[in-house]
C-alpha cells in the first residue's frame, strides 16, 4: 500500500520559494548578465566620456554597452529609464556612438517571467495533492467509490484450520465454500445459493476471522469493508458506494462481499425519533441491490453483527440474508481448542495445563483467550524467561478478570482488615450455598476501584440456572456487606458494585423470569437495549401499570432483604471460621483454593431457599 504524504504548510512555502527563484532566474536570463541600473544623468555622462560604444533604444529603456578592455574582457551593460530628451540623438551622433532601436515583446516576457512559474507551481501543487490522495486531484466522483479492500484467494491466507472453538458455524459455512468451488453440483439439483449469510455473535467470537476463512478456503476474491464505510456526511454518497461495490463484485464474480458491523448501516428505520436520510438511503440501496443481483454468478454476501435485534426486518427476510449463523461463546472444549491454536508457536513449560486454563476462563471468547496468551508471553519476556510457565498464565487471567495490580496503592491497616473480612464473607457464603468452588481470594488492589476480589469457578458449563441458584448468587454478593456489618458493626461503600449486581439479578427474577409469587408468571420487561448510550424504551410498549411497578419494587426489595437477613445469620454461625480465614488472608494477602479449603473445615449447609 502506497504511503500517503501528509499535508503541511511547508509544502506551500516551498513551492512559493521555488516559483520566485524560477522567476528571478528567467528574468536574469532575459535581461542579459552583468547589467547595472544607473541614473539617466550618469548614463549620459558615460556617453560623453566615450565609455559606451553602442546604445540600444527601446520604448522605455536605454541600454548601453561599455567598451571592453583586454582580450578576455566581458562587456558591461548599463541600463536606465528613458526620459523625454531632444538632445539624446544629437549627443550620440556627436560622440560617434552606434545606436539602434529595438521593439519590445511584452507577451513573451510575461510568459517567461510570470506565466511559466505559475504553470510550474500548478503542476507541483497537483502532484502534491495527488500524493495525498486529495479529492481535488481525483475528482468529486471519488466520493461515490466504494472503500472495500480486495483480497485475492492467495492473499486471504486464513483457512478453517486457523479457526477453533466454533465448529457448528464452520460446518454451516463449509456449504458456502463448496458451492463457490463447485457451483454445478448444486445447479443440477436446482438448489439456490443463499444471497446473504449473517454471522451473529458477541464481540470477539471470531466472526471476521470466519469470513476470511471462507474466502481463503474458496480461493475467490474477497471484498472487505465496514458498515460505517458507506455512510458519509454528504447525502447520496453511501448509496453510490453500494452501487459501485455491487458493480465491481459482478465483474469479479465469483467472489465474497463481507460487511463488518452491519448494524452501522442496517439499523431499523424508525427506531428513533431522529431520522438520518443518508443512512436510510444507503440501506434502501443495499436492500435494492441484494434483491437485484443474481446468485448464479457466485456472489455471496457475508455480514457480521453483535446487535441483530436492531437490524431492519427487511434485511433479514428470505431473499436477502437468508441464513443466520450463530457464532456463540465457546464452551470449555472450544476454549481448549482456541488456546491450542494460539499456542502452536509458543514454547510452553511442562507445568502449563491448557485444560485447566480453559476451565478457569468460563465466558471468555476467542479474543479474550488470545489476549491471555499474549499477556503471558509479555510477562515471561519481562522476567527474562525462555519459556512460558503456568505462573504467567495465572497472572494473565487475573489481569484480564480483575485488572492490573496496583503496587503503589497502599491501604491503611483498618481498610485492609475491612477488605479481608469482606472478601472472606463472599468466599464462605459461596462455599456454603453454591456448587462453585472458591478458586482464589485476594486483598491486593487491582483495576480502577477493586480493593480485593474473590474468584469462583464453575465445575461445568451451564445453560440454565434455577431459582435457588439465583438466590445463592444474590447471597454470595451480599456476603461481603453482611460480614462488614457483623465484624465491624458498621458498613462502608465497598459493597456498591455487589449491591448493583444483586439488585439486577433480583429484578430480572421478578420482571423477566416470572420467579415472584406476588407478581406472578408474567414477563413484564424485555432485556434492555442500548442505542447511542440511551436506553431504547421509546419503541417498546409499557407492559405494566404504576401499581404493578410499585409491586415490582416491593418484591425486589423483599428478595434482597430476606437474603441479607439469612446471610447475616450464616455468617454469625460461622464467625470463628471467617475470623480464622481472614487473619490468614491478612498475612498472605492472596489465598488459593487449597489453603482456603483446608481452613474452612466446616460442613456444607443446605442451599438458601
Amino acid at each position: 500500500m502506497e504511503k500517503k504524504t501528509h499535508f503541511s504548510i511547508w509544502y506551500i512555502i516551498g513551492v512559493v520559494m521555488v516559483m520566485l527563484f524560477v522567476q528571478a532566474l528567467l528574468s536574469a536570463l532575459l535581461f542579459r548578465p552583468n547589467i547595472e541600473q544607473v541614473h539617466y544623468s550618469e548614463f549620459m555622462k558615460k556617453v560623453q566620456d566615450g565609455t559606451i560604444k553602442s546604445v540600444e533604444i527601446t520604448d522605455q529603456n536605454l541600454v548601453g554597452i561599455m567598451k571592453g578592455t583586454g582580450e578576455n574582457a566581458k562587456e558591461k551593460i548599463y541600463t536606465t529609464i528613458r526620459v523625454p530628451d531632444d538632445t539624446l540623438i544629437p549627443t550620440l551622433k556627436a560622440h560617434n556612438i552606434d545606436f539602434y532601436g529595438k521593439a519590445q515583446n511584452p507577451w513573451l516576457r510575461n510568459l517567461l517571467s510570470w506565466i511559466l512559474p505559475i504553470a510550474i507551481f500548478f503542476f507541483i501543487w497537483r502532484w502534491l495533492f495527488g500524493r495525498m490522495g486529495n479529492t481535488l486531484s481525483k475528482g468529486i466522483s471519488s466520493f461515490g467509490k466504494n472503500q472495500a479492500k480486495v483480497y485475492t484467494g492467495s492473499k486471504a491466507d486464513v483457512t478453517f484450520d486457523d479457526v477453533a472453538g466454533v465448529e457448528e458455524a464452520k460446518e454451516e459455512l463449509k456449504e458456502i465454500v463448496e458451492y463457490l468451488r463447485n457451483p454445478g453440483k448444486y445447479d443440477k439439483m436446482g438448489a439456490r445459493l443463499p444471497k446473504g449469510v449473517l454471522l451473529v455473535g458477541a464481540p470477539g467470537t471470531g466472526k471476521t476471522l470466519l469470513a476470511k476463512a471462507v474466502a481463503g478456503e474458496a480461493g475467490v476474491k474477497f471484498f472487505s469493508l465496514s458498515g460505517s464505510d458507506f455512510v458519509e456526511m454528504f447525502v447520496g454518497v453511501g448509496a453510490s458506494r453500494v452501487r459501485d461495490l455491487f458493480k465491481q463484485a459482478q465483474q469479479q464474480a465469483p467472489c465474497i462481499i463481507f460487511i463488518d458491523e452491519l448494524d452501522a448501516v442496517g439499523k431499523a428505520r424508525g427506531i428513533t425519533p431522529y431520522s438520518n436520510d443518508e443512512r436510510e438511503q444507503t440501506l434502501n440501496q443495499l436492500l435494492s441491490e441484494m434483491d437485484g443481483f443474481n446468485t448464479a454468478k457466485g456472489i455471496v454476501i457475508l455480514a457480521a453483527t453483535n446487535r441483530p435485534e436492531i437490524l431492519d426486518p427487511a434485511l433479514l427476510r428470505p431473499g436477502r440474508f437468508d441464513r443466520q449463523i450463530l457464532v456463540d461463546k465457546p464452551d470449555m472444549s472450544g476454549r481448549y481448542e482456541i488456546l491450542k491454536a494460539h499456542t502452536r508457536w509458543v514454547d510452553l513449560a511442562d507445568d502449563v495445563a491448557l485444560h485447566r486454563i480453559a476451565a478457569e476462563t468460563p465466558g471468555f471468547v476467542g479474543a479474550d483467550l488470545a489476549n491471555i496468551v499474549n499477556e503471558a508471553l509479555l510477562l515471561a519476556a519481562r522476567k527474562g524467561k525462555e519459556r512460558v510457565h503456568m505462573e504467567e498464565f495465572d497472572e494473565a487471567i487475573e489481569r484480564v478478570v480483575a485488572g492490573l495490580k496496583k503496587k503503589n496503592r497502599l491501604m491503611n491497616p483498618e481498610e485492609k482488615r475491612r477488605v479481608a473480612y469482606h472478601e472472606v464473607g463472599h468466599a464462605v457464603i459461596g462455599s456454603l450455598l453454591t456448587d462453585e468452588p472458591v478458586h482464589k481470594i485476594s486483598i491486593i488492589p487491582r483495576g480502577i476501584a477493586a480493593l480485593g476480589y474473590t474468584i469462583q469457578l464453575p465445575t461445568e458449563e451451564r445453560y440454565l440456572i434455577t431459582k435457588s441458584e439465583l438466590l445463592g448468587k444474590i447471597a454470595v454478593l451480599l456476603g461481603g456487606r453482611a460480614s462488614e456489618d457483623i465484624f465491624f458493626d458498621d458498613i462502608s461503600t465497598g459493597a456498591r458494585n455487589d449491591l448493583e449486581k444483586a439488585t439486577e439479578i433480583a429484578r430480572r427474577m421478578v420482571v423477566e423470569y416470572g420467579m415472584s409469587d406476588k407478581v406472578g408468571l408474567t414477563t413484564l420487561e424485555k432485556p434492555q437495549q442500548v442505542f447511542l448510550g440511551i436506553e431504547q424504551q421509546f419503541n417498546i410498549e409499557k407492559r405494566y401499570s404504576p401499581v404493578t411497578a410499585e409491586l415490582i419494587d416491593e418484591e425486589v426489595r423483599d428478595i434482597l432483604t430476606d437474603n441479607y437477613r439469612k446471610v447475616k445469620k450464616l455468617i454469625t454461625e460461622h464467625r470463628d471460621t471467617i475470623e480464622r480465614i481472614a487473619q490468614q488472608l491478612l498475612q498472605s494477602e492472596v489465598m488459593d483454593e487449597k489453603t482456603f479449603t483446608r481452613l474452612l473445615k466446616i460442613e456444607e449447609q443446605p442451599l438458601l431457599k
